[in-house]
């Protein structure tokens, strides 16, 4: 398989890697056919991301993809977040090998899944914004 240079950075030195002990948001997501686990944290501060971090059990693509999407949350709305799609993660690695696209896919879960839970904690149906 043939990686771009951004998956091989993200996977040699990912970034935001390890918990967030104070996450008011985590959600965790795998996938049973290759073995790959994501839990995702976030610090939602005034309806912003201001922090996102993560711990990924699995593949290289696995802790690329993890890697990129949380810097591609950083920062950014809760909406925004929660609109960041599998096919823009690949775009910002520059691509994923066909076989490796289901990383990306478990990197958008994982984000849906840290948001819900910090809509849950926040007394909210998270189904209303999913």
């Amino acid at each position: 398989m043939i990686y771009s240079e951004k998956v091989m950075e993200h996977f040699a030195n990912p970034l935001n890697v390890g918990e967030l002990p104070d996450a008011n948001g985590v959600g965790e997501v795998g996938n049973a056919k290759c073995g790959d686990i994501m839990r995702m944290y976030v610090k939602v501060e005034n309806g912003v991301i201001a922090d996102a971090r993560f711990k990924t059990f699995g593949c290289g693509a696995a802790i690329a993809t993890s890697s990129i999407a949380t810097e591609m949350i950083k920062g950014k709305s809760v909406d925004e977040a929660l609109a960041l799609t599998n096919k823009a993660v690949v775009e910002a690695l520059d691509g994923l090998p066909a076989a490796k696209l289901h990383c990306s896919v478990l990197a958008e879960q994982a984000v849906k899944a840290a948001v819900a839970d910090y809509y849950k904690r926040q007394g909210v149906d998270p189904e209303l914004f999913l």
